[in-house]
Parts: structure tokens; C-alpha cells; sequence
């Protein structure tokens, strides 16, 4: 009986067993390739969530609302500008900035939303 349960166990791997070398000599690990995929699903994720929240951004929004969100976020190779900036640019008052954008935010994660998307 000891020596079934000694070759079902001989099959297991530590997830801290070395599989491999580094460029440097060190011992790979299978902990460290998981830690790895767990950072490439995190960044894939957040590609998805970007592109949808672009397209939201163009879709959802009209221009006065596109062009603030641009600005304010440093969207489309812009710096992110502070909403009396962006007042001054476009001939309005800072406090309606901020009431379109609040708009625009609505409408970007209702849009998001709509597709199954959480804004976190």
C-alpha cells in the first residue's frame, strides 16, 4: 500500500521545483512563470477595457464632450489639462466643464456597462 501512494505522489510537482535556468544562472520556477501569466491576463484586461472605453469615448460622446474628455485625461497625445484650462480653451466657464464631464464620465461607463465592462 506505501509504495501505490509513493508513485501517485511521484507524479506531483512543487510549483517551487526549478524547471529551467535564467540567463543568469538562477533556478526558474513554475511559481514564477504563474506570476508572470497573471500579469499578462491584468494587462490584457485593461487593453480590452482601454479599447472599449476609446470607443465609448468616441460613440457615446459629442464633440464638446469628446474634446473635454481629451483634454482633461491627456487622451490623444495631449497632457492632461486642469479643468480651468480647458475652460479658458474652449470659451466656457470652469464649472461647466466640470457639469459636461460629469456627463461624459456617465455616459462613457453606462456605455461600458452596456457591454458587460466594469469600470475597475
Amino acid at each position: 500500500m506505501h509504495f501505490r501512494a509513493q508513485k501517485k505522489l511521484s507524479n506531483e510537482t512543487s510549483i517551487n521545483d526549478s524547471i529551467d535556468m535564467d540567463k543568469d544562472g538562477n533556478p526558474l520556477t513554475y511559481m514564477e512563470i504563474l506570476a508572470e501569466e497573471d500579469n499578462v491576463l491584468e494587462t490584457v484586461d485593461k487593453s480590452i477595457k482601454l479599447s472599449v472605453m476609446m470607443r465609448a469615448i468616441e460613440n457615446a460622446l459629442d464633440e464638446r464632450e469628446r474634446k473635454i474628455i481629451e483634454r482633461r485625461y491627456g487622451l490623444k497625445g495631449g497632457g492632461e489639462l486642469p479643468q480651468r484650462e480647458v475652460a479658458k480653451l474652449l470659451g466656457i466657464s470652469r464649472s461647466y466643464v466640470s457639469r459636461i464631464e460629469k456627463t461624459a464620465l456617465e455616459k462613457i461607463e453606462a456605455y461600458m456597462r452596456q457591454r458587460g465592462i466594469d469600470g475597475e
